[in-house]
C-alpha cells in the first residue's frame, strides 16, 4: 500500500493512472486497470458522440465498482467536439474525475466543478501546470519530453521536469511519460511526484482492446524507435518510426518552411481506427513513447499493477534503505 495525495484525492489504492489513449482507453482497459486499484481512463474523442460516451460509461461501470475517470481533450479544431454534450454524459454517468488535455479547459470547469468532478489536467511544462492550478484544477499530470504524443515545444525531459513542478505547484501532480515500472514510480515520487501516468505501458497489456500487431511492435522497438513529426507546425508528435513516418519527415524536409498540414495529412489523420483496431502498424504515424524500450512483456493490468507496488516497495524497503544503514554505520 502506498498512500499520497493522489490515492486520498481520487480515492484509488494504488498511484498509478491509466493515461487517455485514442483507440484504446474504452471501458475493457479503464475496467481492469481500476479492478487492479489504479486509475482508469476513457478517452472521451474515441466515443464519436456523447451519447456514444454515455453507453460506454455505462459498460465500464457494468465491469468494475472501482472509481474510473474520462479523458477530454480539447482540441485546436475550427469546429469543436460537442464539449457541453460530452460532460452531460459525464456527469449523469456519475463519473467524478476527468482527465482533462490539450487546450485550456477553464471554459468547462464550472459545470465539472458544479458536479463535484475532480480534474486533473495534463502539462507540458511547468507555466501551463501553475495556469491549471490558478483556473481550479485539482491536480495535473506533468508531462515530460519523453512521452507519447505532444510534449510540448520546451523539450524538457522529467529528470528536470519533476523537481521544477515541485518547486512551483501546491497542487498535487503525477508523473507522465517515460513511466513503465516501479523504478520509474520510485524515482517520480523521489523528485515531488505523487504517482505515475501510464500510457504506452497500458497499450502493452492482455486487457488493452487493440490489435496484437501493435503490442507486438513496441515490443520490438527499442527507445531510439521513436520518431517527432510535425514540429515545423509546432504540434509535435512522438510516434512510432514506420515507413509513413519517414514520409512524413521527408515532406517536412523537403518543404522546410513552407510546410502545410495538408502536405502531411494522408499519413496523419484517420489512421487510428486502421492501426489500432485492423493492426495495420505501417498505415500512418502513431503515438508512441520512448518507454518502449523497457516494454517486453504483456502483462494483464493487475499482473502489471501488482509487480510494479510490489517491487516499489522492495525498492524503497531494502535498496534505498539499505544505502542509508551503509552510510551511517560506515
Amino acid at each position: 500500500m502506498m498512500k499520497t495525495r493522489i490515492t486520498e484525492l481520487f480515492g484509488i489504492q494504488h498511484p498509478i493512472i491509466q493515461g487517455g489513449m485514442h483507440y484504446v482507453g474504452l471501458a475493457e482497459l479503464a475496467a481492469a486497470v481500476s479492478n487492479a486499484g489504479g486509475l482508469g481512463i476513457i478517452t472521451g474523442l474515441t466515443l464519436k458522440t456523447p451519447s456514444a460516451l454515455a453507453e460506454e460509461i455505462a459498460r465500464c461501470r457494468d465491469m468494475t465498482d472501482n472509481p474510473f475517470g474520462v479523458n477530454l481533450t480539447f482540441l485546436p479544431t475550427v469546429t469543436s467536439p460537442d464539449y457541453p454534450g460530452y460532460i452531460e454524459a459525464i456527469v449523469n454517468g456519475g463519473v467524478k474525475i476527468v482527465e482533462t488535455a490539450g487546450r485550456n479547459p477553464q471554459a468547462y470547469l464550472p459545470a465539472l466543478k458544479e458536479a463535484g468532478v475532480k480534474v486533473i489536467h495534463k502539462c507540458t511544462s511547468v507555466r501551463h501546470a501553475l495556469k491549471a492550478e490558478s483556473i481550479g484544477c485539482d491536480a495535473v499530470s506533468v508531462d515530460g519530453f519523453e512521452c507519447a504524443g505532444h510534449p510540448g515545444e520546451d523539450d524538457i525531459p522529467n529528470m528536470i521536469l519533476l523537481p521544477r513542478a515541485a518547486d512551483e505547484l501546491k497542487i498535487p501532480f503525477v508523473a507522465s511519460g517515460g513511466m513503465a515500472d516501479a523504478r520509474s514510480l520510485v524515482a517520480a515520487i523521489a523528485m515531488g511526484a505523487e504517482g505515475i501516468n501510464m500510457g504506452t505501458r497500458f497499450l502493452v497489456t492482455v486487457e488493452a482492446p487493440v490489435h496484437i500487431n501493435v503490442k507486438n511492435a513496441i515490443i520490438a522497438a527499442s527507445e531510439l524507435d521513436t520518431r517527432l513529426v510535425m514540429r515545423p507546425l509546432r504540434n509535435t508528435e512522438r510516434v512510432l518510426k514506420n515507413p509513413a513516418v519517414e514520409r512524413v519527415l521527408k515532406k517536412e524536409a523537403a518543404r522546410g518552411a513552407d510546410l502545410a498540414f495538408s502536405d502531411i495529412a494522408e499519413d496523419v489523420v484517420g489512421v487510428y481506427p486502421r492501426v489500432m483496431q485492423d493492426g495495420e502498424v505501417d498505415a500512418g504515424a502513431w503515438s508512441c513513447g520512448m518507454v518502449a524500450g523497457l516494454i517486453t512483456d504483456i502483462p494483464t493490468c493487475a499482473e502489471l499493477i501488482d509487480g510494479i507496488m510490489a517491487e516499489a516497495e522492495t525498492l524503497i524497503k531494502e535498496r534505498l534503505l539499505n544505502m542509508l544503514v551503509a552510510a551511517n554505520t560506515g
